[in-house]
């Protein structure tokens, strides 16, 4: 990795342990691959001072309530009983580390918060929801919509979140902050899965499943994941330019073809 980074310009750093059910099976490997790769990749790039983007996550907001979610928002996290709360942690401890890189060593470090992306080849294998939700749907299986349905979530296409980051690495106001990004649109979690049994063509039954029974034990359910962009909006012009529907499309003809 010090090869490699020295040979760099940029340090895109978009690894890390991901989904609820990986979070939940396997916290300690969450929190270790999350804060020790983190830890590994700014010690490398403040060695050979090279700018880094560092991917963070929308689950830093927890389950606040203050929604749309501002950047500079509160954090409300939940009990440290629930595991799922690790990985909240884990990416705010980059986030802390990251800034701190910058205003004790003037690391050019900037920190994206993205909010549900998709895209082709995404795994459903830690509980994604939309490939999850599309497999079974091609498959004929139950979609199984964990907890009521009812909470809400904003879906971006990762080209749109691809040429974001792009900009915003050539931005030099960018460095030093913290940016939201994907869409500003949400959907039920029910809707979605309507949705896609339309764009499937499948007779799918839609089951409504416990986060009991779906995790095998107690988690807390977010009602409301929607990002304010003001921010990334008004320093390089950001727009979420491929809507919901065009996305899934997308994403299904991708598995489409996978499972053909």
């Amino acid at each position: 990795m010090t090869l490699l980074t020295e040979r760099c310009d940029i340090v895109f750093h978009l690894a890390a342990a991901v989904g609820v059910e990986l979070i939940v099976a396997d916290p300690v490997r969450t929190i270790e691959t999350n804060i020790r790769g983190s830890e590994v990749v700014l010690e490398t790039a403040n060695r050979f001072n090279k700018k880094v983007i560092l991917a963070s996550t929308s689950e830093v907001y927890g389950k606040s309530e203050q929604v749309p979610f501002s950047e500079e928002d509160d954090a409300v996290l939940g009990a440290t009983v629930q595991s799922r709360w690790s990985y909240s942690c884990s990416k705010m401890i980059d986030e802390f580390l990251a800034l701190a890189y910058h205003k004790q060593f003037a690391l050019p470090v900037i920190v994206v918060r993205p909010f549900n992306t998709i895209g082709p080849r995404q795994t459903g294998q830690y509980g994604m929801v939309v490939p999850r939700f599309i497999r079974a749907a091609l498959r004929g299986d139950p979609i199984r919509v964990f907890g009521s349905g009812e909470q809400t979530r904003s879906f971006v296409y990762v080209k749109d979140v691809v040429e974001a980051l792009l900009k915003l690495a050539d931005e030099p106001r960018a460095v030093g902050d913290v940016f939201n990004l994907g869409s500003d649109q949400e959907i039920k979690i029910i809707d979605l899965a309507e949705t896609i049994k339309r764009l499937t063509e499948s007779d799918s039954e839609i089951v409504l499943v416990p986060y009991d029974e779906a995790y095998g034990q107690k988690v807390d359910d977010l009602k409301r994941r929607l990002p304010d962009l003001t921010k990334i909006k008004r320093l390089i012009g950001y727009e979420s330019s491929t809507s919901l529907e065009e996305t899934l499309k997308i994403v299904v003809s991708s598995i489409k073809r996978e499972l053909h």
